[in-house]
C-alpha cells in the first residue's frame, strides 16, 4: 500500500483554496496560450465563467487593438524564458465579457517546472477601473482650476 504525504496532500489543498479564493484574478496559461487555470477573481473581475475559458485563449480579455502586441510578448517570452513586465505592475486595458472596459494593473510570471523547464506564463490582475476614472476626473479638475488661475 503506498503511503501517503499528509503534509503534501494537505500543502496541495491550501494552495488551490488560495488561488480560488483569491480576490484578484489568477490566470495562469500553459506555453501555447491556452487558458489552464482561472480563479473566482478571474470569474468575477472579467465575467467569464472558469469553466467557459478553461483550455481556450486569453484573447477574451484582450482588446483587438493590443492583441497582436500580446501575442508578440508571450511567443518573445516562451522561446526566450523572458517577460518585459516581469516584477512589475502593468496598468493596462482589458475588457469584461459583457464588452465593457477595463482598466487592469497586472503583474506577470513565468512558471517552470523542477527541472526549469518553461510550463507557462502567470497573470495576476486586479481591477482599478474606478479608481481610474476617480483620477482621470481629479486631473481633470486640477486642470480646470489651474487654468482659471491663469486666466485672472
Amino acid at each position: 500500500m503506498p503511503v501517503i504525504n499528509e503534509t503534501a496532500t494537505l500543502d496541495s489543498a491550501l494552495s488551490k483554496a488560495i488561488v480560488d479564493q483569491a480576490p484578484d484574478a489568477i490566470i495562469f496559461a500553459d506555453r501555447d496560450g491556452l487558458i489552464r487555470i482561472w480563479n473566482s477573481g478571474a470569474e468575477r473581475i472579467f465575467g467569464h465563467k472558469a469553466s467557459d475559458v478553461i483550455g481556450g485563449g486569453l484573447d477574451v480579455i484582450i482588446p483587438e487593438r493590443l492583441s497582436q502586441a500580446h501575442h508578440n510578448g508571450f511567443n518573445h517570452a516562451m522561446a526566450t524564458d523572458r517577460m518585459k513586465y516581469v516584477n512589475k505592475v502593468l496598468t493596462t486595458r482589458s475588457m469584461h465579457k459583457d464588452g465593457s472596459k477595463l482598466y487592469i494593473d497586472m503583474s506577470f510570471g513565468m512558471v517552470h517546472d523542477a527541472e526549469g523547464n518553461i510550463l507557462g506564463a502567470l497573470a495576476i490582475a486586479r481591477d482599478i477601473t474606478e479608481r481610474f476614472a476617480n483620477e482621470s476626473a481629479q486631473r481633470a479638475r486640477i486642470a480646470e482650476l489651474e487654468k482659471a488661475a491663469q486666466e485672472k
